[in-house]
């Protein structure tokens, strides 16, 4: 089976469709997909449901989306970087979902394990707990969460074998082995790819199972989010 596709669009064409859930990897611009979510716009699908730990940047990430307004929903921990985030958000035009961060990133390692809910101290006692069922275990009340399933993962790795085996980054991993797992479809885009074989085993991060296609970004931006300096 060959996983490896000439570009982005190509990649995705056959795949995205209006009204899919998407698992987007990333935290904040750091580890995000940019060629996949630039060939996303570009391919004009719309209707989406993004699951993803924030909204990316005015201009850069999911954030190109916003404002196409290719998104009705987000799935999201963190949003304060995105002014049209907010200004959707507040005019009504944008459906939220919050989840604390730790919660998401186990919402989605638990759909793709197969877990249907789990039960977490988390949230209980506040608006993330309303209309969810609680329990009792040793004297403590828990909040029961549905697990994450999605149509599309869009995820970022620095290595690829031609099997899909994945190497992470550093810190460029976050949410990205997640929502590789919680994808019914995994798409990765890699700066690296090497033939199958060529990765050690104990040095794959994520195995080529949960990845059915593979795009090679050699040059991505890696838009830095904020920089702060010394003053002179």
């Amino acid at each position: 089976m060959n996983k490896v596709y000439a570009s982005a669009k190509e990649a995705l064409a056959g795949v995205v469709a209006d009204g899919q859930t998407l698992a987007v990897g990333g935290f904040g611009l750091c580890g995000i997909p940019e060629a996949l979510i630039a060939a996303l716009r570009d391919s004009g699908v719309k209707g989406l449901t993004c699951i993803s730990n924030n909204a990316g940047v005015d201009g850069f990430g999911l954030g190109l989306l916003l404002e196409t307004r290719q998104i009705k929903k987000m799935i999201s921990s963190y949003v304060g970087e995105n002014k049209e985030f907010e200004r959707q958000y507040l005019a009504g035009e944008l459906e939220l979902e919050f989840t604390p961060q730790g919660t998401l990133a186990e919402k989605l390692r638990a759909g793709g394990a197969g877990i249907p809910a789990f039960f977490t101290k988390t949230g209980v006692g506040t608006v993330v707990a309303e209309g969810k069922d609680t329990r009792e275990f040793d004297g403590e009340t828990y909040v029961m969460e549905r697990s994450l399933r999605a149509d599309v993962a869009l995820v970022k790795a620095a290595k690829a074998d031609r099997a899909g085996n994945l190497v992470f980054n550093r810190t460029a991993r976050n949410f990205n082995p997640m929502a590789a797992m919680a994808g019914k479809i995994t798409i990765v885009e890699v700066e690296e790819l090497v033939e199958t074989g060529a990765i050690d085993p104990d040095d794959v991060h994520l195995p080529g199972i949960f990845v059915q296609r593979i795009v090679l970004n050699a040059h991505p931006e890696k838009r830095i989010e904020q920089r702060t300096v010394r003053a002179k």
